[in-house]
């Protein structure tokens, strides 16, 4: 049986630990057949990202910090290098300063409100002007975001603004792409237990209210995110795009 991402290259930007949504992804493209680009931040993450590189199929790990301009262009120059179109890119990055995730939306620093915005929402803009020009025959930019986006969400504050402005890049983005074959998606997980995720106050009790709430009554799977993703890339997913898929056991349709 033939792979559904058999003979492609996918680049995914956002690995941090085994937990990460972006692993799983990581995992269930290589499952499909994908060669894989990774991108780590700084030299502290370098050998984790090596670590958790072995049992995938990658061909190379790259530095990467999205809020340099110089290293969006060195990645790109890398991805020339590579001798093959990129059919894939996978944006798994967010951030935000925990002081503006504890309080109230209200005392959100100037600071901390424009570094979300830049890590969580314009990175996208930048990676994808990076990415699109290796893109020759066309491909898939996906990206992750949370129903914090369209709902207020105890303690996500700041990153719902982000999340809110990274699905408006996600259509204005596929407006611009469409042309050259390049589908812009987003998908919202459920709450699932990440190192991001930790940082939102009493995450622990979010889990459990999804749990009881959500049609499917249980929590996200990192592999269902990575089963979504896949069909975003493959062709299964050629007629998609600009869109925002939920994989969250339904959460998103419930009321109070």
């Amino acid at each position: 049986m033939s792979k559904l991402l058999e003979g492609k290259t996918a680049l995914i930007l956002g690995i941090a630990n085994k937990w990460s949504l972006a692993y799983a992804i990581a995992q269930a493209y290589s499952r499909e057949g994908a060669r894989l680009v990774l991108t780590y931040l700084g030299e502290h993450q370098k050998e984790a990202i090596e670590s958790l590189a072995e049992g995938l199929s990658v061909d190379s790990i790259l530095p990467c910090d999205v809020t340099k301009d110089v290293d969006l262009a060195e990645l790109s120059g890398a991805l020339a290098s590579l001798g093959r179109p990129l059919d894939a890119a996978v944006h798994s990055l967010a951030f935000a300063n925990r002081e503006d995730l504890s309080g109230a939306f209200l005392d959100t620093s100037r600071a901390g409100f424009l570094l979300a915005q830049d890590v969580s929402a314009y990175s996208l803009v930048a990676v994808a002007r990076a990415v699109a020009p290796h893109m020759s025959a066309g491909g898939s930019i996906t990206t992750l975001t949370y129903l914090g986006s369209i709902r207020v969400i105890p303690h996500y504050n700041v990153m719902g603004v982000a999340k809110a402005a990274l699905e408006a890049s996600v259509r204005y983005l596929a407006s611009d792409l469409g042309p050259r074959n390049i589908r812009v998606n987003a998908i919202s997980a459920g709450p699932v237990k990440t190192a991001s995720a930790r940082a939102i106050k009493d995450f622990s009790g979010v889990l459990d209210a999804v749990a009881q709430r959500a049609p499917l009554r249980r929590n996200t799977d990192p592999a269902e995110v990575g089963d979504a993703a896949v069909f975003l890339a493959s062709a299964l997913g050629r007629g998609v795009t600009g869109n925002v898929l939920f994989v969250d056991c339904g959460l998103q349709i419930m009321g109070l």
